[in-house]
C-alpha cells in the first residue's frame, strides 16, 4: 500500500522513493557546498543566465551547438552537451525557461506500454523512464514512483487491457501485469465501481513538469551552458563552417522603454490626471462653490504642477540606486504596497500563436518591444523549438513535417482532493485521440483531472466553449473516480501538445542540412522519453562531425530549492515586515520567514531561487520554483498576498524598481471566469460534472 505522502510535507520523494524528514537532513546537508551554482550571492542578470567559473567561454557570438528551446526536452539536451567541453548557447523565446507545452502538461513519467511498437515514442519512452531515479538522485527535482492504471469497466475493455499488455511487453516495458477487480480495490478504493479489472505498471510515475527542466536547465548552466531568454529566432543563413541565427531580443514594453529613454519613465496617464487634471477639477469645483478665487489660484496651481513633474522625473532619474538602498537598509513594507497594487491587472487571452513561441511568457502576451537583433553562429544547431519546430526548419529550406498543436484542457483540485488517488488513473486508450482524460495526484497533493485533446485543425474541438471543456474533462473523470468534488477547483490552464504530421516522434538529421538535428514532434510521452531522446541527439552529434571530449569538471549534482517543512515547526508568519530579513545574508531569519502561508514558502527559498544561475524576473518564475501562490488561495491579496510579498524580494534582490517586475499573468490559458473562483461559478462546476 501505497502512502499518500505530499512532497515537501514531512519529507520528500526522491530518486521514486518516498524519503522522511528525519531522514533528509542525512541526505542534503552540504549538498549546496558541492554544487557550482548554488552558493552564489546577488541575482542573476536579467534575460541571461549568469557566467560562473565553470563556462566553457565562447566569444559571446561563436558557438560549437546551440539549442533551440528550452522545454524539457531542449534542457535534457543542453545538460548532457553540458558534460563535453563545447561552447553550448540554449535560447528561449518565452521570458523564462519551460514556458510551453512543458509547463502545461500533467507531468506523467509514463512506462510506454501504449505506445505503436517500431516507433520513436516506443525506443525512447520506456529507457527514459528508468533514467529518472537517477537523475532525481542528482538533481533533487522531485520524482514519484507512484504506478498507474489503465481501469477496464467491460469484457472488451479487458481484451484492450490484454492488447496493451503484449505491446508493452514487446516494447521492453517491465512488470506490467493485469490486476482483477478485487486487487484493484485494495490499491485504490475510489475507482469507478463499474471497474472489473486494470493494467498495473508500477515503474509510470511523476514529476511536476516545470520543476524538471527548472533542475536540468539550472545544472547545463551551472556547468557551461549559456542561456538566453526573450530570444525569438528570425532567421538562419547557412554558412561555411555551420549557420548564422538571428534572434529578436524583446524585452516587456514598458522596460524596453525605461531601458530606450535611458532610464527615464514617461509619465503615465494615470499620473498626469493626478498632476494636471485632478488639481484643475478640484478648481473648478471649488470656484463654483466659492470657496476660492480663480485669478489668485492658478498661479500657485501651476506652480503646483511644474514641481510635480519635476518630482516625478527626479524620483525615477534615481528609482534604481534608491532600490538599492530600500535592499539595504529597510524591510519589506514599502515594496509589497507597490506590488500590492498590481494585483488586479488582467491581461489578454492566450492563443495558439502565443503557445508556440512560449505562451502567457511570449513577446505578444508581455507585450513587448525589440532591445535588439543578435547574432550568433552555430557548427550545430539543435531544433527543440516545440510547436514552432517546423517554423525553425523552414528557416534553412527544410519542408519535411509539419506541426499541427493539439490542445490540451486541465482542471487542478485542492489538496484535500488528492487522498481520492495514489497511482494515476487512465481510462482505456481512444484509438485516435490517445491515453484520454486522466485522474492523478501531483506530487505535491493536488488532484489533475485532464486533458482534453483538442486538435486545432478540427473547427468543432477548437471552437469548444469554456464550459464544454470543463463539462468534457469533468464527465469524463467521473468514469474513473468513483467521486470527487469540483467545487475544489483552484486553477485551470491549456497546454499545446506538437503533434507532428508524420504521426511519430521526429529525432534525426536535417535532409537539407546534417548540421541541424531536429527534435520535433515530441508530444506525450515526451516528459518520459526526454533524458533518452537527450543521449540519441548527443550520438546524432557526434555521427555528424561534432568533436565530443569529456569535460573533467562536470558536476552532475544539483541541490533542491524547497526545504521540507514538519507542518508549522520553526516558522513564522505575520504582517508584512514582523518576520522580513534586514540582512540578506541571515539565511537563519530567512528560512523561518513564511513569504506564502498555503504552501509554507520562505523568504529563503525565494532569495535561493533568485541566487541560482537562471534569470528571473516575474513572480511567476519564483511561483514555479517555490511554489509560493500555487496553494488553494492562489495569491489570493486578501489572504497573504504572497504575489506582492515575492515581487517585493524580487525588487529588492535584483535592485530593479517594482514597475518591471512582472506578475502571474491572467487569464492567460484558464476556462476559469475568475482569477479566483467565485461560488456561482464553483456550483456551476459541480453542475457541469452531473
Amino acid at each position: 500500500m501505497v502512502l499518500h505522502h505530499q512532497h515537501g510535507v514531512k519529507g520528500v520523494y526522491r530518486g521514486g522513493e518516498w524519503l522522511d524528514i528525519e531522514d533528509c537532513d542525512e541526505v542534503f546537508t552540504g549538498i549546496e557546498d558541492q554544487c557550482s551554482g548554488c552558493k552564489i550571492e546577488g541575482a542573476c542578470p536579467r534575460s541571461r543566465s549568469r557566467p560562473n567559473a565553470s563556462s566553457k567561454k565562447s566569444k559571446g557570438t561563436d558557438y560549437d551547438v546551440v539549442i533551440i528551446g528550452a522545454g524539457c526536452v531542449g534542457a535534457a539536451v543542453a545538460r548532457e552537451l553540458s558534460r563535453y567541453d563545447l561552447t553550448v548557447l540554449m535560447v528561449e523565446a518565452a521570458d523564462d525557461v519551460t514556458q510551453g507545452a512543458t509547463k502545461g502538461n500533467s507531468g506523467i513519467v509514463h512506462a510506454g506500454y501504449d505506445d505503436k511498437p517500431g516507433t520513436n515514442r516506443s525506443k525512447y519512452c520506456w529507457p527514459g523512464n528508468q533514467m529518472f531515479p537517477q537523475l532525481d538522485r542528482e538533481l533533487n527535482f522531485g520524482y514519484q514512483k507512484n504506478g498507474s492504471l489503465v481501469l477496464a469497466t467491460n469484457n472488451d475493455e479487458v481484451k484492450i487491457l490484454n492488447d496493451l499488455l503484449k505491446r508493452g511487453e514487446t516494447n521492453g516495458v517491465k512488470n506490467l501485469r493485469i490486476i482483477d477487480k478485487k486487487e484493484l480495490f485494495e490499491m485504490e478504493k475510489f475507482v469507478n465501481p463499474k471497474s472489473i479489472a486494470a493494467l498495473y505498471s508500477p515503474d509510470a510515475g511523476n514529476v511536476i513538469p516545470y520543476e524538471f527542466t527548472i533542475a536540468l536547465a539550472e545544472n547545463a548552466v551551472d556547468n557551461g551552458v549559456e542561456l538566453r531568454i526573450r530570444r525569438e529566432v528570425t532567421t538562419i543563413q547557412r554558412i561555411t563552417d555551420g549557420f548564422e541565427l538571428t534572434m529578436n531580443y524583446w524585452e516587456p514594453r514598458d522596460y524596453a522603454i525605461f531601458k530606450k529613454d535611458g532610464d527615464q519613465r514617461k509619465i503615465t496617464k494615470v499620473e498626469m490626471f493626478i498632476i494636471i487634471v485632478f488639481p484643475m477639477v478640484g478648481i473648478g469645483i471649488s470656484s463654483y462653490l466659492g470657496i476660492i478665487q480663480p485669478e489668485k489660484f492658478i498661479p500657485k496651481i501651476v506652480t503646483f504642477m511644474a514641481v510635480m513633474v519635476g518630482i516625478s522625473m527626479l524620483f525615477n532619474w534615481y528609482f534604481v540606486p534608491a532600490t538599492v538602498f530600500v535592499r539595504r537598509h529597510t524591510n519589506l513594507i514599502p515594496l509589497v504596497a507597490k506590488a500590492g497594487k498590481l494585483e488586479s491587472e488582467k491581461g489578454p487571452k492566450v492563443t495558439v500563436a502565443d503557445m508556440k513561441v512560449g505562451g502567457s511568457g511570449s513577446k505578444e502576451i508581455q507585450k513587448g518591444l525589440t532591445m535588439e537583433n543578435e547574432k550568433v553562429t552555430a557548427k550545430f544547431v539543435i531544433n527543440c523549438a516545440g510547436s514552432y519546430s517546423d517554423q525553425i526548419a523552414r528557416m534553412i529550406g527544410d519542408k519535411s513535417f509539419k506541426i499541427k498543436p493539439r490542445l490540451g484542457d486541465y482542471l487542478l483540485l485542492n489538496r484535500n482532493q488528492g487522498h481520492l488517488t495514489t497511482r494515476t488513473l487512465f481510462p482505456c486508450p481512444d484509438p485516435v485521440l490517445g491515453k484520454g482524460v486522466l485522474v492523478q495526484t501531483t506530487l505535491w497533493g493536488n488532484l489533475i483531472l485532464g486533458p482534453t485533446a483538442r486538435d486545432t485543425s478540427d473547427p468543432a474541438a477548437w471552437g469548444m466553449k469554456r464550459n464544454e471543456i470543463q463539462h468534457y474533462i469533468l464527465s469524463k473523470c467521473k468514469n474513473l473516480l468513483a467521486d470527487f468534488d469540483p467545487k475544489e477547483t483552484i486553477h485551470a490552464f491549456c497546454g499545446a501538445r506538437a503533434k507532428s504530421d508524420r504521426g511519430d516522434w521526429i529525432i534525426e538529421n536535417s535532409s537539407v542540412d546534417g548540421r541541424m538535428i531536429h527534435v520535433a514532434g515530441i508530444d506525450s510521452p515526451g516528459l518520459a522519453g526526454s533524458p533518452a531522446i537527450a543521449l540519441e541527439v548527443v550520438r546524432l552529434l557526434e555521427e555528424s562531425g561534432c568533436e565530443l571530449k569529456k569535460d573533467p569538471t562536470f558536476n552532475p549534482r544539483r541541490a533542491p530549492i524547497i526545504t521540507p517543512k514538519n507542518g508549522m515547526r520553526g516558522l513564522k508568519m505575520g504582517v508584512v515586515g514582523l518576520h522580513d530579513s534586514y540582512d540578506q545574508t541571515n539565511e537563519a531569519v530567512m528560512a523561518k520567514n513564511v513569504i506564502c502561508k498555503c504552501e509554507k514558502v520562505t523568504e529563503l527559498e525565494v532569495v535561493r531561487a533568485l541566487r541560482r544561475s537562471l534569470p528571473i524576473d516575474s513572480s511567476q518564475g519564483i511561483r514555479k520554483r517555490t511554489r509560493a501562490g500555487m496553494g488553494h488561495c492562489q495569491g489570493d491579496p486578501k489572504n497573504y498576498n504572497c504575489e506582492a510579498r515575492v515581487r517585493a524580494i524580487i525588487a529588492r534582490e535584483t535592485g530593479m524598481p517594482m514597475r518591471f517586475v512582472g506578475g502571474r499573468p491572467w487569464p492567460a490559458t484558464s476556462t476559469l471566469m475568475q482569477r479566483w473562483p467565485q461560488e456561482e461559478e464553483l456550483n456551476e462546476l459541480e453542475r457541469l460534472k452531473m
